[in-house]
């Protein structure tokens, strides 16, 4: 590392720049897989680089390159000055303007179980026997166990005498049970890939990895008799899995300042949401408290600063269901003229930072889930997110569960398979009625979370309890 220190320097001699950073990252992944009973061959890669960030004039340029060599770095600097130049005066914002951190510190994930402490024999017998607790049934035709590690090593620094380094493990363990019967197929998850977090192997039992087989094979068989999911206006409960979904779609993206701002338009759409909606939007009910929380140590996409060097902080983004704060980083917030958050990341060394979510965790309330399904006359307790569509605008969504409960007077009922929902982001928050308490919180996340020209896919964090939405359109797989 401290030779990237030396060689950053010396590129950087001669060289005129207001502002220069070099941004470093080393990630190492490893994948793990026993299907049907069968290992895989083990999966790893390695992806190291470097970026360039060149500020001069108002105008912004980059360059990326594998070469950490000095002549490397110094080609990378003055390509990235090349290219500074060339939209200079045609920027939509005045870079030169922008107040670029130099900060100085460094960020430690935590890893109690080291994925060493294991040997590869040893892991594969841990997929290999969580693969034989799936395979209850002859009905159950495909069945797997898998663990995707990935080690992240990244150093930012810059002219202004900036160094960040930040290091980081992740754990994605997956199982997964499909049924086949009588022409119908059902599958169930651990939560789909929503399992992820920060951590060694000590994730494993956070997440209740070893005891979920045999309840995933279960409720899978048990969706091959259940009937679909009624149709029809009612109240949802729905379960962390598929909250993180919700949260994710229907306030993570549309908060996006860049999006909000037009950038997403031609890939992925825009938002309904607008600037002057900042501070007075009534997003949800008085229930919804929805945080930025990059500093959760367990959580998936925890860090101490951005990709910009900015140091990450706590903000609500909707506090009392009132629109507070959008998700920008710096460029965007001098951009937009509004606050924003520490979230200017990229998913490597050859993408730039943009505006993306990370930590978004919607707060827990006061009520028991056995209170919520109390509450509950007519409606369906959903689990597990399986399908999801959105319109251009983050408004208009219609999403797809795993599994499904039917409750009546009070009471759960029976299971219902293919349970589905729809609705309008500005108002579907608005009925929210009840949100559980902590005993109903998990800890999620998912590891592709997609957006920007060329694509990007950025881990991205969601910790929530158990949520009840009123008069909501529900219905089957047959409607």
């Amino acid at each position: 590392m401290h030779t990237l220190d030396t060689n950053f320097r010396e590129a950087l001699t001669g060289e005129r720049a207001e502002y220069c950073s070099l941004r470093y990252v080393d990630e190492r992944h490893e994948v793990l897989r026993v299907r049907q009973g069968v290992p895989e061959p083990a999966t790893t890669w390695r992806d190291t680089g470097a970026m360039v960030t060149v500020v001069r004039d108002g105008a912004l340029g980059y360059a990326a390159g594998s070469d950490l060599t000095a002549g490397g770095l110094r080609h990378a600097v003055r390509r990235a000055g090349e290219w500074a130049d060339r939209v200079a005066g045609r920027c939509v914002v005045d870079f030169s303007a922008i107040a670029w951190p130099h900060a100085v510190g460094e960020y430690r994930g935590p890893e109690h179980e080291a994925w060493s402490s294991l040997s590869l024999r040893a892991k594969f017998d841990l997929l290999r026997q969580q693969c034989q607790r799936l395979k209850t049934d002859e009905r159950i035709v495909d069945w797997e166990a898998s663990l995707w590690r990935t080690e992240s090593q990244t150093l930012l620094l810059t002219n202004g005498g900036g160094r960040v380094e930040q290091r980081t493990t992740y754990l994605v363990p997956f199982l997964r049970a499909t049924a086949s019967a009588a022409g119908d197929t059902q599958t169930r998850t651990l939560g789909g890939r929503g399992r992820g977090r920060q951590g060694g192997l000590e994730v494993l039992d956070d997440v209740g990895f070893a005891d979920a087989a045999p309840q995933i094979a279960a409720e899978a068989l048990e969706l091959l008799a259940a009937p679909n999911c009624p149709s029809g206006t009612m109240d949802v409960l729905l379960a962390p899995d598929q909250m993180i979904l919700q949260i994710h779609e229907s306030i993570g993206h549309p908060l996006e300042l860049d999006r909000i701002l037009g950038d997403e338009r031609n890939y992925a759409g825009t938002s309904f949401v607008t600037l002057d909606m900042i501070g007075t939007y009534r997003y949800g009910s008085e229930l919804l408290n929805v945080l930025y929380d990059p500093t959760r140590p367990e959580e998936f996409a925890t860090f101490g600063f951005d990709d910009d060097g900015l140091a990450a902080e706590r903000a609500y983004l909707i506090r009392g269901g009132v629109l507070r704060r959008a998700l920008g980083g710096l460029a965007s917030q001098m951009r937009a003229g509004v606050a924003g958050v520490a979230n200017s990341r990229a998913c490597s060394w050859n993408r730039p930072p943009i505006d993306r979510m990370a930590n978004l965790n919607l707060q827990p309330g006061t009520s028991k889930l056995d209170d919520m399904i109390a509450a509950i006359d007519r409606g369906v307790y959903m689990k597990t997110n399986c399908s999801w569509s959105i319109d251009d605008s983050r408004n208009k969504f219609q999403f797809g569960c795993e599994w499904g409960r039917r409750i009546a007077g009070g009471r759960l009922a029976g299971v219902v398979k293919k349970p589905n929902y729809r609705g309008v982001s500005a108002t579907f928050w608005r009925s929210l009625s009840m949100v559980g308490d902590e005993t109903t919180v998990e800890v999620l996340g998912t590891p592709n979370c997609g957006k920007g020209e060329p694509n990007q896919c950025v881990r991205t964090g969601h910790a929530s309890p158990a949520c009840v939405f009123g008069g909501v359109d529900v219905f089957g797989g047959s409607d």
